[in-house]
């Protein structure tokens, strides 16, 4: 079929077309040109971005275009940065060397790079020290990235015309320890990352002059000491990042000058024990809380803490919690307990949880739960239960959820008998919302282990009778007459009464049969003799 000249939707796709092939002419005009002045063995994104990328490069090109602004050099043979090696690219704002085999930079190698916004020289396993001065004409930079070469100190004085200088990061490299004022003229710096050292301690007077400092992160070092007065330079923080160091003690008021703090992880550390005291006296406006993988075995006062949203507890010793350990941390959203040696909960220890979305309770030893454990907790999104030692859950426990949730239940020694029921049914009705629930089974009784709960039905959940228990059968009588058992009760025709009879064969199958006397109400005076064989 013919298009219709004339017809406006077939103008328009037309001039649209046209419109299409012009920009790709220019697109592909633009890639040639940009090609063309590409320096060899190096790839041109724009006419401003340039990419060198080659094992086999042993030297950086030279008389590149004035255009670049950006020059990446990685996987490259580079050895040396000699003086003056870029001294024909002074318009460079951002230079990074990633991962190349640098062994020496030259004092004076950016000597002319006064427009630098953003250097980094990182990946350089063969890189061992930088000698005093070579960033001396960088005085706009705001980040220089410094990680994983095998720096073993820094000398004092390295940074002192870095004022403009926002975010320094020296991670992974064996630094032992820093020089005292060695960031002194950093008035500007908002991020530190000193992680993945070999640093044994830090002083106040290391962070002298970082006045405006907002993250400090010296995680995976040695540290295991820290005296009261470490942090007083640096008040504004925000985020202080510990974790993975030796730290077995905090003496109280140690971050107390932190009063900006919202963010602490001192995980993996050797702390005993844990107490708010940290924070000195005043309320903290601390929100996250990273206490994972310590050796805590006391939770002694949390009550300063009225900000924090998340408490991480999980991977620690802690056998018992008191009673109203969280009841002034009302703004709570998530709470990691797991993976600890809890053995009971006071049925009241989160009542002051208004706002919990998200409790971890997996892997403890708890055995059992009052009902009103969650009481409170209207809007929780995410409850683990996993991997305890519990039998059943106690009624209405689960029903006060009132949004849609999530559950683990798996990894606990269920008896699937009459005291099950309210769980049974829970769980039928919300299977959806339970995580792995092909691996919640029944422990007990014996022919019920190992089946899902899921796949029970809820006749089948049923309890032995102590003799205590027994109803009286004295009325009742067995006869076998070969493969045949008869059981005669004599019975009033007001009382009902019902026999069960459970029939398992070597492969755990249950064949059930049930006889029910029902009341007749127009002759209850009479009694009368059943007689029912069973096969």
């Amino acid at each position: 079929m013919l298009r219709d000249p004339c017809n406006t939707e077939w103008k328009m796709g037309k001039e649209l077309s046209l419109t299409l092939f012009l920009v790709l002419l220019l697109c592909h005009k633009g890639n040639t040109e940009s090609q063309t002045s590409c320096p060899y063995r190096c790839q041109c994104f724009t006419p401003a971005q340039v990419l060198c990328a080659d094992e086999r490069m042993t030297s950086l090109p030279r008389n590149m275009s004035k255009q670049v602004k950006d020059f990446i050099v990685m996987t490259s043979a580079v050895a040396y940065l000699f003086a003056h090696t870029l001294q024909e690219s002074p318009q460079l704002i951002k230079l990074v060397f990633l991962n190349n085999a640098l062994q020496s930079v030259h004092a004076q190698a950016f000597e002319h790079l006064t427009e630098l916004r953003e250097l980094e020289i990182s990946g350089n396993p063969l890189l061992e020290h930088l000698i005093l001065g070579t960033f001396s004409k960088q005085k706009n930079l705001n980040k220089l990235l410094l990680n994983f070469n095998k720096f073993k100190t820094v000398l004092p004085g390295m940074f002192d015309t870095l004022r403009q200088l926002e975010t320094l990061q020296m991670k992974g490299n064996i630094l032992t320890h820093l020089p005292t004022l060695l960031f002194l003229n950093l008035h500007n710096l908002r991020v530190l990352d000193l992680s993945q050292n070999k640093l044994e301690e830090v002083k106040r007077e290391t962070f002298s002059g970082l006045t405006r400092l907002e993250i400090l992160k010296m995680n995976n070092n040695l540290i295991s000491n820290i005296t009261s007065d470490t942090f007083h330079n640096i008040s504004h923080l925000i985020e202080l990042h510990l974790e993975g160091n030796k730290i077995s003690e905090l003496t109280d008021g140690i971050f107390s000058a932190l009063t900006e703090l919202k963010v602490l992880n001192l995980r993996g550390n050797h702390l005993t024990t844990f107490s708010d005291e940290v924070f000195g006296f005043s309320a903290s406006n601390l929100q996250e809380l990273n206490l994972r993988g310590n050796r805590l075995t006391e939770l002694s006062s949390l009550s300063r803490l009225t900000s924090l949203s998340d408490l991480i507890l999980s991977s620690n010793q802690l056998s018992n919690l008191p009673e109203d350990i969280f009841r002034n941390v009302t703004q709570l959203e998530t709470l990691d307990l797991s993976e600890n040696q809890l053995t009971f909960l006071h049925e009241g220890i989160f009542s002051y949880l208004l706002a919990i979305k998200a409790i971890h309770l997996h892997k403890n030893s708890l055995r059992k739960v009052g009902p009103k454990l969650f009481e409170n907790q209207l809007f929780m999104q995410q409850l683990y239960l996993s991997d305890n030692q519990l039998e059943t859950l106690p009624q209405g426990l689960l029903d006060p959820f009132v949004i849609q949730h999530t559950m683990r239940l798996h990894g606990n020694p269920w008896k699937c008998d009459c005291h099950m029921w309210y769980l049974h049914d829970w769980v039928l009705r919300n299977s959806q919302d339970i995580e792995m629930l092909d691996r919640m089974l029944c422990e007990s009784p014996g022919f019920l282990r190992k089946r899902t709960v899921v796949s029970i039905d809820k006749d089948q959940l049923v309890c032995q009778v102590s003799k205590g228990e027994m109803p009286d059968l004295s009325n009742c009588s067995l006869q076998a007459s070969g493969d045949t058992l008869v059981i005669k009760c004599k019975v009033n025709k007001c009382s009902p009464l019902t026999v069960k009879v459970l029939f398992q064969d070597n492969d755990g199958n249950i064949e059930e049969h049930l006889l029910k006397n029902e009341p007749e109400h127009s002759q209850c005076s009479n009694d009368t003799m059943t007689e029912s064989p069973i096969l």
